[in-house]
């Protein structure tokens, strides 16, 4: 996969992650019906996670749920490490 489109892959799942945690938010102000916290880890794991991070500070939601508040940036930090060794590669060891 070329580098261009993994970046962009991440940079959506990001988006999304982080509009996902705005709008749970404003649904449970609202008291209406909220997104499950699976589907939240979900689009969190498959590349979100540096998104979803910044929507829990920025709307400060599921702050006190040590699973979201540990997992989320663990998960981050793992996807930020992966994608760049990946960059890495692609752009300085390929041959």
């Amino acid at each position: 996969m070329k580098p261009s489109y993994l970046l962009l892959y991440f940079c959506v799942a990001s988006l999304l992650g982080f509009l996902l945690m705005g709008i749970d938010k404003r649904r449970a102000k609202r008291n209406r019906w909220r997104i499950s916290e699976k589907t939240l880890f979900l689009v969190a794991l498959l590349g979100g996670a540096v998104g979803s991070t910044l929507g829990m500070q920025a709307f400060h939601h599921k702050t006190k749920h040590w699973y979201f508040k540990l997992g989320f940036p663990a998960l981050a930090m793992l996807q930020l490490v992966l994608l760049a060794a990946y960059l890495y590669w692609f752009t300085f060891l390929r041959t």
